[in-house]
C-alpha cells in the first residue's frame, strides 16, 4: 500500500520579504531613535529639556549657545577631557589592533608548541565582562604604582581578545598559503613576507579591528572612573558623569543637564567620522598585494 505524500505549503517569497523588511525596519528605529533624542537634547537649554516633549525640538533652538557654555563650563576643562579620550583611544585602539594582528597572524599561520590550549584560554576570556577585571586591574596597577595616570587606561586596553579571535579566522580565509611560499621561493624572509604580502590583504580586519578597539576605549566608563581619580586626567565619559552627579545634588549643585546633553552629542562626533571615513577602506580588494 502507497503511503500518502505530505505537501507543505510554502510562504510565498513576497510575505517573506516583507515580513523580514519590516523587522529591519523595526530595528533601525530600535538603534537611531536613542541618536534621535542626543540631537534634539542638544539643542534645548535646561527648561526646554524637562517642559516640552522629549523626541521634538522646543522653541528655544539653543545648540549654539550650548556648545559655548560646555566648552566655558568649569574653566574649560571639557576640552581636556575630549583631549584625553582622544588619547586614550588612539594609543590604545592603535596598540591593541598591532597586538591582535600580529596575534591572531602567528596563531593562523604557525604551528607551536601549546597554541591550541593558549588560543583557547584567549577565546575563553571573551567570555569574560570587563567590569570583572576592573578591580583585579586595579589592585594590580596599584602595585606598580600606576593609578591616575593615563597609563592606568591604556595598558589594560592594549589586550583585546576578540580582536584577535578576529584577525586569526580571517587571516585563514584571506591568505592562502601558497601565496607566502611563493614569496618564501622568491627570497623574502618572514618580516618582508608579512609586510608586503599578507598585510595588505589583511587590511579590511585591520580597519574593523581598529575602530572596534578605538570605540570599546573611547565608550570605556568603569575602568577610568575606577583608576582615575584627577579630574584633569578623565576622559569624556567620567567627565560627563562628575557633572551628572553635580546636577543631581538639586538645589546643592548647579544645574547644567543642558551642557551634559550637549557634551554626550559632541562625544560621539568624533565616532561617526570615523566610521564614515574609513568604511571605504572595508571594501578593498581581498587580494590585494597577491603576487601573481
Amino acid at each position: 500500500m502507497s503511503t500518502p505524500v505530505q505537501t507543505y505549503k510554502r510562504r510565498p517569497r513576497g510575505k517573506r520579504r516583507i515580513g523580514a523588511h519590516a523587522f529591519l525596519i523595526i530595528l533601525a528605529f530600535y538603534f537611531v531613535i536613542p541618536l534621535w533624542w542626543l540631537l534634539v537634547a542638544a539643542t534645548k537649554d535646561t527648561a526646554g529639556l524637562f517642559g516640552s516633549p522629549a523626541f521634538w525640538f522646543s522653541g528655544n533652538f539653543a545648540f549654539f549657545e550650548n556648545i559655548a557654555g560646555l566648552f566655558q563650563h568649569d574653566g574649560g576643562i571639557y576640552w581636556r577631557w575630549l583631549g584625553n579620550s582622544f588619547l586614550y583611544a588612539f594609543t590604545a585602539g592603535t596598540g591593541a589592533t598591532i597586538v591582535a594582528v600580529l596575534a591572531g597572524y602567528g596563531f593562523a599561520k604557525f604551528r607551536f608548541r601549546g597554541s591550541g590550549p593558549v588560543f583557547t584560554l584567549i577565546l575563553g576570556s571573551v567570555m569574560v565582562p570587563l567590569t570583572a577585571l576592573v578591580i583585579p586591574t586595579f589592585v594590580l596597577l596599584s602595585d606598580y604604582g600606576i593609578i591616575n595616570t593615563p597609563w592606568a587606561v591604556i595598558l589594560p586596553s592594549l589586550l583585546n581578545p576578540f580582536g584577535v579571535y578576529l584577525m586569526r579566522v580571517y587571516t585563514q580565509d584571506a591568505v592562502p598559503d601558497e601565496i607566502m611560499e611563493a614569496a618564501r621561493i622568491d627570497g623574502a624572509g618572514e618580516v618582508r613576507t608579512f609586510f608586503t604580502v599578507v598585510l595588505p590583504m589583511l587590511r579590511p580586519a585591520v580597519v574593523t579591528v581598529l575602530l572596534l578597539s578605538v570605540v570599546v576605549t573611547w565608550n570605556n566608563f568603569f575602568l577610568p572612573l575606577a583608576v582615575l581619580t584627577d579630574p584633569e586626567l578623565l576622559p569624556v565619559t567620567v567627565g560627563l558623569n562628575r557633572w551628572t552627579a553635580l546636577s543631581n545634588a538639586g538645589a546643592g549643585g548647579e544645574q547644567v543637564w543642558n551642557l551634559i546633553t550637549s557634551g554626550a552629542f559632541i562625544s560621539i562626533v568624533p565616532l561617526i567620522l570615523s566610521f564614515l571615513f574609513l568604511q571605504r577602506y572595508w571594501q578593498g580588494g581581498l587580494a590585494t598585494g597577491a603576487v601573481k
